[in-house]
């Protein structure tokens, strides 16, 4: 396999594969250039054709090898693999791995370098540890859920964005990378224990600082961020679709009054928040008048904090996003590319998706197993 490309090449990551936060997490990785050893189960290893890519984009860029976890010789092959990896990632509810043969201190003692990195729900330890859970559950209990919607609604489910992947993936990923950076001053690997109830909460931060000092109101739909605020919200068009204005900053909000015709006139002054509702039906009636692109004509490159609410189908399109590759097609599959950006060692979509299984003899050959090993273990029926 040619070395992959990206900030993380030369990093080897086994990964025990999951759901949502943890392959999320791996595709990324892998982005930045780390070799991913995918372990799917045995059982769901049916063959598939390479040139038709499952549909599954968070397995993009790394290898698949299909693997009997519950067989000593399947454990014993993922047990070989940590002792060359840098980094494991797993993301069974707590003990499963134990269970397995394959918990964080049998991986020690195999390679004391190991970073090991759990993504759960709750935590691995807390009451509710043990229990099922999904995104929605877990933002609802760090105060998120609870702050996103319109006033006098239910709270909106903001897709899976702030759970799954944002307060579980991206905290993973940088608690990973901590651990490496200081395994370059210890020599030791360490457990990374990433929650996604955690990572919701620490992303609220700010409001709950700010709730402190009484600018934010524990109410949903009232606030500055939160869709009370006349210069901080979406619009409808004439045409049926919206555009979104963020013109927080005073010199942002007087060239929104001006492009939308309010200058001049008597109003209240911008931060008087029991003004806000009658402002922000001014507002929509003056968006109303006007088709998106019409708008986008009037306030596109200008200073008021606009952009036009694209579909999936029309991001990829817009000029902006052209002209930064902010997607790419792999396969025929349009999907979002790598990202940070690098300046020597750009990251890159290093395959399509792997169907389960589709690389084992190549992947476990690269990582130092034998063909007679790879044999052995076929036989065995430990791989597939």
């Amino acid at each position: 396999m040619p070395k992959a490309q990206g900030p993380l090449s030369g990093i080897r990551i086994v990964e025990l594969v999951g759901i949502g936060p943890g392959p999320f997490a791996c595709m990324l990785l892998a982005d930045l250039g780390a070799d991913v050893i995918r372990v799917d189960r045995a059982q769901n290893v049916s063959g598939g054709d390479p040139e038709s890519p499952p549909a599954d984009l968070l397995a993009r860029g790394r290898r698949s090898i299909g693997v009997d976890l519950k067989s000593p010789a399947g454990t014993e092959t993922v047990l070989r693999l940590v002792e060359k990896a840098d980094v494991l990632i797993e993301g069974f509810r707590p003990g499963v791995m134990e269970r397995l043969g394959l918990g964080p201190d049998v991986c020690a003692k195999r390679n004391p370098r190991l970073v090991y990195g759990r993504m759960t729900g709750w935590g691995q330890t807390g009451p509710l540890a043990h229990a099922a859970g999904h995104d929605i559950n877990y933002i609802s209990l760090s105060g998120a859920l609870h702050a996103i919607g319109r006033r006098g609604e239910a709270p909106v489910p903001p897709l899976n964005l702030v759970g799954d992947f944002g307060g579980g993936t991206m905290y993973l990923i940088m608690g990973v990378l901590a651990a490496l950076v200081e395994r370059q001053a210890s020599g030791r690997g360490q457990v990374v224990d990433s929650a996604m109830t955690d990572g919701a909460a620490s992303l609220m931060t700010i409001f709950y600082g700010i709730e402190a000092i009484g600018f934010w109101k524990d109410e949903r739909g009232v606030n500055m961020l939160d869709g009370g605020a006349h210069f901080y919200d979406v619009y409808e068009t004439k045409d049926g679709k919206y555009v979104s204005i963020g013109s927080i900053e005073p010199q942002f909000y007087q060239l929104l009054l001006k492009h939308t015709g309010l200058a001049g006139e008597e109003l209240p002054v911008q931060f008087d928040r029991d003004q806000w509702p009658a402002m922000k039906e001014r507002m929509a009636a003056i968006f109303r008048a006007k088709t998106r692109d019409e708008w986008c004509a009037v306030m596109e490159n200008t200073d008021v904090c606009f952009a036009p609410v694209l579909s999936m189908s029309e991001a990829p399109h817009h000029p902006h996003n052209v002209a930064r590759g902010t997607f790419a097609e792999v396969k025929g599959v349009v999907q979002p590319a790598p990202a940070p950006r690098f300046s020597r060692t750009p990251g890159a979509i290093q395959g399509p998706p792997a169907h389960p299984g589709q690389h084992t003899d190549e992947a476990l050959a690269d990582w130092g197993f034998s063909a007679a090993d790879i044999a052995q273990l076929r036989e065995a029926k430990a791989i597939a």
